[in-house]
């Protein structure tokens, strides 16, 4: 029976077997994207993760007898997510890969636990992202006949079972929807409502103008802050963080895909989507350096190898809920579609819909009419193992303060 050891990644040696130990896992995997070596790297570094700023952050792999890599894993926390945890004080492991020996994973979720317990937390997530959910987050438990969104996780199946095998229980599901691009896939209803729209002049939908990303981005910070942030968990955000947000998305935005809704010219909602980059990264091989930059552009710009669209994201400002404004802004992108770039896009698949948030997907299922495609699992442990577990809580609104007169 083999014997397997730990190593901490902190050597530029470990730090390479790291990244490289999925290329080979998953050599003949043919649905798999190599991600970039610097989306993985960045989330360990302090310059480009300001959660390290605040919190801590610990890789490892494992290694067989000959010493070659056969499993990894990083743990980490941030304080001020630790204070907004529900129930106990929870920190995360993610990038998790291994053989499937259930020696190998155990070594390295025990590995997580301990590092994570010793510094006060009482439980972990996984496998999930130090930074932000839309990147990393959740085990593919669904639709491994399926390649991956960019940055969105794959996995081989019998993982499932190597987490289950270990205790982590189902925290929540998060589902990606699918949307063929075709006209004609919304009800008479929906089409009723988008017409009714359409000719109350009050209301105007257009797609984003780069030219002008500064207004776009404080239209973008106003139905954010009104629509989103009204949620338990999801804080405000401020201007500057808006127009950081789509300047670094600059570079690959299409404006064709990028839709506001506004109401006597005040924005009121909007639908943030992008080309999947993964259709652009696989010859890449994890790098990217000047060559594979140029090659990136190519790809991108001029080849136009992204024929799938990734929604980032979407939102209505409370007041409009229920008119039809995110139908209207579909239905306005699929006209844009139809005229301008017909060929080019095949379908939208819409990430990262919590099954803790059924009005969403009711939203997504009813009014972009998009259909369930995959399924991703955020597992949690708990480090007491006769502690009651509970599933992630609902999202509700919080309640709304009463409206003044200015407003």
């Amino acid at each position: 029976m083999a014997n397997y050891t730990l190593e901490e990644v902190t050597s530029r040696r470990a730090a390479r077997e790291f990244l490289d130990l999925p290329k080979r896992l998953y050599r003949d995997e043919p649905h798999w994207i190599c991600p970039l070596d610097s989306d993985i790297e960045n989330r360990f570094r302090p310059q480009t993760n300001e959660l390290l700023h605040d919190g801590e952050a610990i890789r490892w792999i494992a290694l067989d007898e000959r010493g070659r890599a056969v499993g990894r894993i990083a743990a980490f926390y941030n304080r001020e997510l630790v204070k907004a945890s529900e129930y106990q004080p929870t920190g995360g492991c993610g990038f998790f890969e291994s053989i499937d020996d259930q020696r190998v994973a155990d070594l390295l979720f025990d590995a997580a636990r301990d590092w994570l317990a010793a510094r006060g937390l009482e439980a972990m997530d996984g496998p999930i992202n130090f930074g932000d959910r839309d990147s990393w987050w959740g085990l593919l438990v669904k639709g491994f006949e399926f390649t991956p969104l960019y940055c969105n996780p794959y996995n081989f199946e019998y993982y499932v079972r190597l987490f289950e095998n270990y205790g982590f229980q189902n925290y929540f599901n998060q589902h990606t929807y699918l949307r063929e691009l075709a006209e004609g896939l919304f009800p008479e209803n929906v089409y009723e409502r988008v017409k009714r729209l359409k000719e109350e002049p009050r209301y105007r939908f257009e797609h984003m103008d780069k030219r002008r990303i500064e207004k776009y981005a404080d239209d973008f910070l106003e139905v954010y802050n009104k629509g989103w942030a009204g949620f338990s968990g999801v804080k405000p955000i401020d201007r500057e963080h808006a127009f950081a947000l789509l300047k670094k998305m600059r570079p690959i935005i299409d404006e064709h895909l990028m839709y506001f809704a506004y109401y006597d010219d005040r924005p009121i909602g909007f639908f943030l989507m992008i080309p999947d980059l993964n259709g652009v990264i696989g010859p890449l091989k994890g790098r990217f350096g000047l060559l594979q930059k140029f090659r990136f552009l190519w790809r991108l710009k001029v080849t136009k190898k992204a024929t799938r669209i990734f929604a980032l994201i979407f939102g209505v400002v409370p007041e409009f809920q229920g008119k039809g404004i995110e139908s209207g802004m579909i239905y306005t992108f699929e006209q844009d579609v139809a005229k301008k770039i017909k060929f080019r896009y095949k379908s939208l698949e819409l990430a990262w819909i919590g099954d803790f948030n059924p009005v969403m997907m009711r939203m997504v299922e009813n009014y972009v009419c998009a259909q369930k495609h995959k399924m991703h699992t955020t597992y949690r442990y708990l480090f007491d193992r006769t502690k009651e577990f509970k599933r992630a809580p609902r999202m509700n609104l919080r309640k709304r303060e009463p409206a003044t007169a200015a407003e």
